[in-house]
């Protein structure tokens, strides 16, 4: 699996990017086909994309879950694309 690529610190960065330029409904942010929200102490943050679910834990831990290889590389090459534009 490719998520050993990214670390943290970019799926918190995309987390950032999607809840600020993001439109908010019913508690999520959504902003270019990504949705991100948090539990709320905001200890545990999720990123998703179609099937893909990123969840983000407190201390850097992360787990990513999808069910089509296909996500997982569109939302790759998404947020390196994104990444590369901050």
């Amino acid at each position: 699996m490719k998520n050993n690529i990214l670390k943290s610190r970019e799926f918190l960065q995309i987390f950032d990017l999607v809840s600020t330029e993001g439109i908010k409904s019913k508690g999520k942010y959504e902003f270019q086909g990504m949705n991100a929200w948090h539990d709320f102490d905001g200890y545990t943050c999720w990123l998703s994309y179609k099937d893909l679910t990123v969840t983000l834990l407190f201390h850097g831990k992360l787990g990513v879950e999808y069910e089509n290889v296909d996500t997982f590389d569109e939302f790759y090459k998404k947020i390196n694309a994104l990444i590369a534009l901050s």
